[in-house]
């Protein structure tokens, strides 16, 4: 019985190890993101916490063969990992408030000192398998069959910690508490294991340590962690941090962190002098005298809380509009703050790719709006991805693509539009004023600007609603030259990670922030 307690124990201690690191994620990702260097950075070093934690628990086992150190370290172990994310909290608030201004030395120096927090428990976790290993080892002759048996229930509990915050306790309790939630899981085990094969009497020396946890639980965790006065609502999703900002009467969308504004929303105005409406313009790059109840069907991958939505449905008459949406949570907060209860309006929950191509097709506009870098999914951006959206336009269906830039780097518009180019026959760009989004649009059957320039004229003396008529003069006045040819993304070689990297360090340099906007 009590080794198979030890073995319960193992399972235990690599199902937190890995949960933490999955967890860490989240808590960065609320203000850093999910980008590669964030997550490169989070498995190094816990990596190499981990690799330390190897070293020295199979060490002090060889010293300290006993029960007593084992569930000692895990008890520390357990209130490390409690207590990493309220001390967090402290440098993740003040980062939030460093994005505003975007203080580069204090931004990484928080970054910093939070990747080290977790330098404590993770090493403890470490030294659970080598000194589990050193208590169940009675005889030299079975030590390959004990050691294996040891890792794979260890690996057994970090495949189980891997999903289990993604998929059940961050969306259900929050990213802080499914950090206390393993905390509480190792502290109880460890409790256990030193009662069974330890004393009550020792343990009591150390029975402060679950008392901290409890008062953790209670106040620890509350609250929110709003950097904007303006915040109205936050959730947290499988996803995404979500957060409902409201300023005179307008309401913002923001996710993971607050740094760019997905969607917008007033009950009476619908310009936000934003990228949204010029999805609207996407038809008239045809052929001139495009008459609005031509246009059916729009598509948006990228749904978000539903403005272009709420603009093409005010524009085009009896309009049919699918919205993909990979975040259900998102979906909720665009119907209960944004508006998004169109009857017209038909929302997806899928990853963009996937449901484009499940669709019914047959779109005279498709609008991608997925593109947020430097979090920039690259199965939506190359060849193969628009080779779907080409099958399923209309016969002269036009795509519609919002792309960030920096001042001096326009890398990523060029290679998309190179790659777009080995599918649709004309390519027109516009630079959205007062920002850095840049506007793509790409036509299935040959367009021009010369088309768009007399539907421009026809629609200024027509009754349509203004959205589109100012949609369509600010694309004019900022159209820009054909994009030079650069490189073609694959689905086998996207290097697309590379491109935002070298636009965000442009965008540091120069001080810009609006290309998240």
């Amino acid at each position: 019985m009590k080794k198979i307690f030890l073995y319960i124990t193992v399972f235990i201690s690599g199902m937190t190890a890995l949960a933490v690191e999955m967890t860490a994620s989240r808590l960065l990702g609320n203000v850093y993101g999910t980008s590669n260097l964030v997550w490169a950075s989070i498995i190094g070093l816990i990596l190499i916490y981990l690799t330390l934690g190897y070293w020295l628990g199979g060490k002090l086992a060889d010293k300290h063969p006993h029960y007593k150190y084992f569930y000692k370290i895990l008890m520390w172990a357990s209130l490390g990992v409690g207590l990493v994310p309220m001390v967090a909290r402290i440098f993740l608030r003040l980062t939030g408030n460093l994005l505003t201004g975007f203080n580069i030395p204090l931004l990484i120096g928080a970054f910093v000192t939070v990747l080290v927090l977790f330098v404590f428990p993770i090493t403890l976790l470490g030294m659970a398998s080598p000194f589990a290993l050193k208590l169940a080892l009675k005889d030299t002759g079975v030590a390959g069959r004990v050691g294996g048996l040891i890792s794979a229930i260890s690996t057994l509990g970090s495949f189980i910690g891997t999903f289990l915050p993604v998929l059940i306790l961050v969306p259900l309790i929050g990213t802080y508490r499914t950090f206390l939630f393993f905390s509480s899981l190792l502290m109880l085990i460890a409790t256990i294991g030193y009662l069974i094969y330890v004393d009550l009497k020792s343990w009591l020396r150390f029975s402060w340590m679950p008392l901290i946890l409890i008062v953790l639980w209670i106040f620890g965790s509350t609250g929110t962690d709003k950097v904007a006065d303006e915040m109205i609502y936050e959730t947290e999703s499988s996803y995404n941090y979500i957060q409902v900002l409201e300023q005179n009467n307008y309401r913002f969308l923001a996710l993971n962190g607050g740094m760019g504004i997905h969607s917008m929303y007033h009950p009476t105005q619908l310009y936000y002098y934003g990228p949204w409406s010029q999805v609207l313009v996407a038809p008239f790059f045809n052929e001139a005298s495009h008459p609005l109840d031509s246009i059916e069907r729009i598509a948006i991958v990228g749904l978000a809380a539903g403005t272009t939505a709420r603009q093409a449905e005010t524009v085009f008459d009896d309009i049919l509009i699918d919205g993909f949406e990979i975040d259900p949570a998102i979906v909720e907060v665009g119907k209960d703050y944004f508006g998004m209860d169109l009857d017209n309006l038909n929302v997806i929950v899928q990853d963009g790719r996937v449901g484009l191509r499940n669709s019914a097709g047959n779109y005279d506009i498709i609008s991608l709006d997925a593109y947020r870098p430097p979090y920039i999914p690259w199965h939506l951006a190359t060849v193969e991805f628009f080779s779907i959206v080409e099958n399923q336009l209309s016969e002269d269906g036009v795509v519609v693509i919002n792309i960030g830039r920096s001042p001096s780097n326009r890398e990523l518009l060029n290679d998309l539009s190179t790659t777009i180019h080995t599918i649709f026959p004309t390519i027109f760009v516009m630079d959205v004023p007062g920002s850095l989004n840049s506007i793509l649009f790409a036509t299935k059957q040959a367009g021009s600007w010369e088309n768009f320039v007399l539907n421009y004229d026809i629609i200024s003396n027509q009754d349509v609603h203004p959205l589109l008529r100012e949609a369509m003069r600010v694309t004019i006045e900022n159209r820009q030259e054909m994009p030079p040819v650069t490189r073609i993304y694959t689905d086998d070689l996207s290097p697309i990670e590379w491109v935002t990297n070298r636009m965000v360090v442009d965008i540091i340099l120069s001080g810009d922030l609006d290309f998240l906007e």
